[in-house]
């Protein structure tokens, strides 16, 4: 009886061996498009909601816009040779991508994974949770876009902006949505409930909405704090749509989209990993 009970076992560690590697290649995308449907699934519930989620997003950053850049800016002025609210036009941009790209990646993403088991649901069908994680960032990158190209477009229009050099900063918005989504869903996957966001929130993306460039030039900041500064995702972004916006040149360009793409490409496997052990156990 022994050597069958054996050999009966062989096998099974063997099975245990192989289903690890088959565990990560399914937290991986399949392929360069089976994202899409995901994207399209989320693209086709946001539709029947889009006026009311536009206009959600878009009062906050124009709220700051229009009353700092209008109610601060008669005490400020000018700031880097233009006036205050052009300056602050292009860090509301900034901020409105960042805060737009995380909400929708932290709290209806882990509506969809947890609370409606919408994610579940999708793994059912050929397509693999890296799948489902990389439309659900393109997706949220997505609504970023939306609104950092309608402030773009007020901004602009208000003359606050100038034509066409601000079509430049649309590339770097939607990479800078791409990096903030990628970076909420490891926020996302460590999740128990919708109260831990709030610690993400106020000791992450406050202290980098502040020292950012958003509301004040970074050469305002002492030394040491300016070079911590520049290790935030957020102060590239703005770096690049303010040169943009004003049609100024920008030396270091290519250093700052290099940052924004390594935040977004390298908290994905991130998150990956974190959500295969949360899902595939």
């Amino acid at each position: 009886m022994d050597a069958p009970s054996y050999h009966s076992r062989a096998p099974a560690r063997s099975s245990d061996k192989q289903a690890k590697p088959n565990r990560w290649r399914l937290a991986l995308p399949a392929n360069a498009t089976n994202w899409t449907a995901v994207w399209r699934r989320n693209y086709l519930v946001w539709r029947k909601l889009a006026a009311a989620s536009m206009i959600g997003n878009l009062a906050d950053p124009m709220i700051y816009l229009f009353g700092l850049g209008l109610g601060l800016g008669l005490m400020v002025g000018h700031v880097d040779g233009v006036s205050y609210i052009a300056f602050l036009a292009a860090g509301t941009v900034g901020s409105s991508v960042m805060m737009s790209a995380t909400f929708e990646a932290m709290y209806s993403g882990f509506s969809r994974m947890h609370v409606q088991r919408t994610w579940e649901a999708i793994m059912h069908t050929p397509l693999t949770l890296g799948d489902v994680v990389v439309g659900e960032i393109v997706w949220a990158a997505s609504k970023a876009v939306l609104s950092g190209a309608a402030i773009m477009l007020v901004a602009g229009v208000l003359g606050y902006a100038q034509f066409p050099s601000m079509l430049v900063a649309l590339p770097v918005v939607a990479l800078t949505g791409l990096a903030f989504a990628s970076l909420a869903m490891i926020m996302t996957a460590l999740a128990p409930s919708y109260d831990f966001f709030m610690f993400y929130q106020t000791l992450v993306l406050t202290p980098m909405l502040l020292l950012s460039g958003v509301f004040f030039p970074l050469s305002q900041l002492p030394s040491g704090v300016r070079h911590a500064a520049m290790a935030l995702p957020l102060a590239h972004a703005v770096e690049l749509i303010r040169a943009a916006m004003l049609g100024r040149p920008l030396d270091g360009a290519a250093l700052h989209l290099c940052i924004l793409a390594a935040y977004a490409i390298a908290p994905f496997f991130v998150c990956a990993m974190l959500f295969r052990r949360r899902l595939m156990r």
